[in-house]
C-alpha cells in the first residue's frame, strides 16, 4: 500500500492506494479539482456538497461516455451485419452466374 496526497479545491487529502497506482490517483484528484474549479464560485457551500456536485457531474459525464460507446458498438455491429448480407448476396450472384455459364 502507498499513500498519495492530492489537492482538491485548495485542501489536501491523503489517499491510500496500491503501489504503482500513485500517478493514477493523482490524475483522478486533478480531474476532480478541475471539475470543482469549473463549477464557478462554491464559496459558502459545505465541502461535502461541493464534492457531491463534482461527483455527480463526473458520474454524468461517465454515463454519457458509456452510452456513446454503446451506441457506437451497436452501429458497428449493424455495419458488420449489413456488410455480411451484401457479401452473401454477391456470393449468391456469383454462384448463379457460374451455373449459367
Amino acid at each position: 500500500m502507498s499513500n498519495v496526497t492530492i489537492a482538491i479545491a485548495g485542501r489536501q487529502y491523503t489517499v491510500a492506494c496500491d503501489a504503482g497506482e500513485e500517478a493514477h490517483v493523482e490524475r483522478l484528484g486533478a480531474l476532480i479539482d478541475g471539475k470543482i474549479a469549473g463549477m464557478g464560485n462554491t464559496t459558502g457551500q459545505p465541502e461535502a456538497r461541493t464534492l457531491l456536485y463534482a461527483a455527480l457531474l463526473l458520474a454524468d459525464e461517465a454515463q454519457e461516455a458509456t452510452e456513446r460507446a454503446r451506441a457506437a458498438e451497436e452501429a458497428q455491429a449493424q455495419d458488420y451485419e449489413a456488410t455480411a448480407a451484401r457479401l452473401e448476396a454477391l456470393a449468391g450472384q456469383l454462384e448463379n452466374a457460374g451455373q449459367h455459364s
